[in-house]
């Protein structure tokens, strides 16, 4: 089955690759979950669309990556969320996506939940160390202050 990736992809591809997979891996994963579009000639011509949004969050080498690990590091993310009032223990934990959502809402840049790296599951209020991968060898570690909400 010939596709053509919309996310990046462990051990195929990134967005806008045309891959070759198999019938059953492309119409039970990677379709289902928005990963791929069917090839055909049209959708040829959306690859461009594809490459371009990428190229405008890919980082750009390892200078890159520095500067934006210094402008996610002086970011200062809140996160509200639902907790109990007299123990400060959340209504559930805040997950990868909720902190991606913080950190653009407070002005840095879009990063993908995938790259949002939590040791501990968080779920309790307070301040709490988050590592964001940026590169194999670039990790910011930004502080998102948990409130209730």
């Amino acid at each position: 089955m010939k596709l053509i990736l919309t996310a990046p992809v462990d051990h195929l591809g990134v967005a806008g690759d045309i891959v070759e997979v198999k019938d059953g891996y492309g119409r039970n994963f990677l379709l289902p979950r928005g990963f791929a579009i069917k090839w055909t000639r049209g959708a040829e011509t959306q690859i461009e669309g594809i490459k371009r949004a990428r190229d405008a969050r890919e980082i750009r080498g390892t200078e890159h990556a520095q500067q934006i690990r210094e402008q996610l590091e002086a970011l200062s993310v809140s996160l509200p969320a639902q907790a109990s009032a007299d123990s400060g223990k959340l209504f559930g934990a805040v997950t990868a996506a909720d902190i991606a959502l913080a950190v653009k809402k407070a002005g840095g840049p879009a990063i993908d939940k995938r790259s949002v790296e939590i040791a501990k599951p968080i779920k309790t209020v307070g301040s709490h160390t988050v590592g964001i991968k940026l590169t194999a060898g670039v990790v910011a570690h930004i502080e998102v202050a948990v409130a209730a909400a």
